[in-house]
């Protein structure tokens, strides 16, 4: 799985475990509705830290929580790097 398709996984999953629409995230975190579209569609391969963090707030969480999840705890940025060297 690409790096940017795990924050579109992570966004989907904690919208359907909190039952609430793309859209209603959008509205609630203060975010563009195209901002949101972009990570989910991968367009927005980077999104900044303050995107995440206003996400992250918006599902009562803190950055570190939004990140702390077992899809990005096993990926491997660099292949030639998968022991941590």
């Amino acid at each position: 799985m690409e790096y940017s398709k795990l924050f579109a996984l992570r966004i989907r999953q904690l919208c359907a475990e909190h039952e609430i629409t793309i859209n209603k995230l959008a509205v609630m975190s203060g975010l563009k509705q195209s901002t949101i579209d972009n990570i989910l569609r991968g367009t927005s391969r980077n999104p900044k830290i303050k995107t995440l963090h206003k996400i992250a707030v918006t599902f009562n969480m803190t950055l570190s929580e939004f990140l702390d999840f077992p899809e990005l705890n096993n990926f491997f940025l660099d292949e030639d790097n998968r022991t941590g060297e």
